[in-house]
């Protein structure tokens, strides 16, 4: 059986971010999914408002790197459920949530650049993240030839000098 969900959208809100009693983090976001057709009468494209959870790390990525109105493309499952109305315990209400086992950047093009608070920056028309997370530079690691992609840190790899050198 296969449970898998890709969408891509913006976000409603900033994520909602927290923790539960035993420490581990979740976030909860809506994205807005626009529609492949517009309305006949209005001209206006129809969305659907698609609530998301995030666990542990996927979480925190989520909650450091995104915020209302910024494009998301997330991967996981439905998962869905129901409880009793409080008020009228007779009445069942109906859940669908996606679980986000992946969250990623959609490379967007920057719609307004004047926030000063934001953490991107335009480059050539799209979004790309600004040095949130430091990168280590070695001896290693080839020179990146863009400002604006590194390679990281390589030193846990190994370099193949030959065919007969391949682990396979």
């Amino acid at each position: 059986m296969i449970n898998k969900v890709i969408l891509m959208g913006r976000l409603t809100a900033d994520p909602n971010f927290s923790q539960t009693q035993s420490g581990t983090a979740y976030c909860r976001f809506t994205v807005a999914v626009d529609r492949n057709f517009a309305d006949k009468t209005t001209g206006e494209r129809q969305a659907d408002f698609i609530t998301c959870v995030a666990w542990r790390q996927t979480a925190e990525f989520i909650n450091k790197y995104f915020s209302k109105g910024r494009m998301i493309c997330v991967e996981g499952g439905i998962r869905t459920g129901s409880y009793n109305d409080r008020v009228h315990p007779e009445i069942k209400h109906y859940t669908t949530e996606i679980q986000v086992e992946n969250a990623y950047f959609t490379g967007e093009k920057v719609m307004n650049n004047t926030d000063s608070n934001s953490s991107y920056s335009s480059n050539n028309g799209y979004s790309v993240p600004q040095n949130n997370a430091p990168v280590q530079n070695n001896n290693n690691s080839a020179p990146a030839k863009d400002n604006s992609m590194s390679a990281g840190n390589l030193s846990d790899f190994e370099e193949v000098l030959g065919e007969n050198d391949l682990p396979f």
